[in-house]
Order: C-alpha cells, then structure tokens, then sequence
C-alpha cells in the first residue's frame, strides 16, 4: 500500500496543498507557484474506496458503437470491471486494449473485461438479439424514456448496454434491433453527459439500484 504525504506552500500568496508519494524527491518546490514547501510530520496510507457488492440486475454487457476516444473507452473499461460487465462489444473504430496507451485510464482493467472486436456494429447488434440478450440503447431522440424508471422491468435475460458515436450517437440500424431507449436526466444547459460518465451512471444504477419507486 502506498504511503503519502502532504505538503504546503510557504509562500503566504500561494499556501497550495497537495499529496506526494512519502519517498519522492517532487513537491520540494511548488508545482503552483515554484516556491519552497514544508511537509506534515506524518505521512498517510491511500486506501481504496471499496465497499462490499452484491448486484441487484441481471447479467450485464455492453456495445460500444464507434465510441473514438481512447481515453473514454479506458475509463469504461474500469466502470465495466467495477461493476461485473460479462463482456464488452467494441464495434466500428472504437479502440480497443491492444492500443498501448490505453492502460493509462483503464488501470488493468484492460486484462480483466473480456471484449470483441466487431467492424460491424449493426451485424453485432443482430446477433445479441438473436442470442437472446435484451439491447437498452442509452441515447435520446424520439423514442427515448427515462432511465430510471425501466430499471422497474430489467429482471430477465441479460442487458446489452449500448452506447454510441460522441457527436453523432448509435447507428440507427442498432438502434432498430433496441428494446429500449433511454436518457439519463439533465437539468442544466447541457443535454447529454459525456459518453463515459453516462456510461458509469447507467451501468451503476443497472446493477445495483434498487429499481424502486
């Protein structure tokens, strides 16, 4: 387990502070204001926020419909090994473990989420339906109702989470072959989330909330 300290800016216009590890020669001088710092007498342990889990939801995998950031597709990867995802479809473009950088946000998750590589995202879509799977798109449009409340009605067979394309969202033809769609609500400006964080709330409430009024 690592062990760290904390120090602070001595220079009375800065005062910043902030962690370093207990044997690293960084944070002698500020990385804010470059002037000298002193060090707390004890150092600290960092601990995982781990809790103990046991999922409410069914089985859950997800698609990835020409998701093309890199570092989005790590952070969901993480997610998916938080929360217990069976398998990650990877379709279109979007980049998968082998890329070298990717570990820098997924953390190793990488190596724990079994995952697919389709070039064809809709021929994908159309084979987990026929496998019996149940496809919930988390995208808005015409179609779509609120998350929360189909979380009611997803005992069963398992779910595909599907989620798409940054700007332009999921291929139609996935969509057709979706049981659902649903958006997450936003009361502010904004009317969607980024792809990841969505991706973590959906996937967090799918398998372990409640599902009750």
């Amino acid at each position: 387990m690592t062990r760290f300290i904390a120090r602070q800016c001595e220079r009375a216009s800065c005062r910043l502070r902030f962690p370093v590890a207990e044997d690293s020669p960084l944070g002698l001088s500020c990385p804010h204001c470059g002037g000298p710092t002193a060090a707390d007498p004890e150092p600290y342990e960092s601990h995982e926020a781990r809790a103990p889990a046991r999922a409410n939801g069914p089985e859950v995998q997800a698609l990835l419909d020409n998701v093309r950031s890199l570092k989005n597709v790590g952070s969901m990867f993480r997610t998916a090994d938080g929360v217990g995802v069976a398998h990650m479809h990877l379709a279109g473009f979007t980049p998968t473990p082998d890329h070298p950088t990717m570990a820098k946000t997924s953390l190793g998750a990488e190596k724990t989420v079994p995952w697919t590589l389709h070039r064809d995202g809709a021929a994908a879509a159309a084979w987990l339906v026929d496998a019996g799977c149940r496809l919930w798109a988390l995208e808005g449009g015409p179609r779509a109702t609120p998350w929360f409340e189909a979380l009611r009605d997803r005992s069963g067979p398992p779910i595909v989470l599907v989620v798409g394309h940054e700007v332009s969202g999921i291929d139609p033809r996935i969509l057709t072959r979706c049981e659902r769609v649903l958006a997450l609500p936003m009361l502010g400006i904004k009317g969607s989330l980024n792809v990841s964080v969505a991706f973590g709330v959906a996937l967090y409430s799918l398998r372990f909330g409640t599902g009750s009024d």
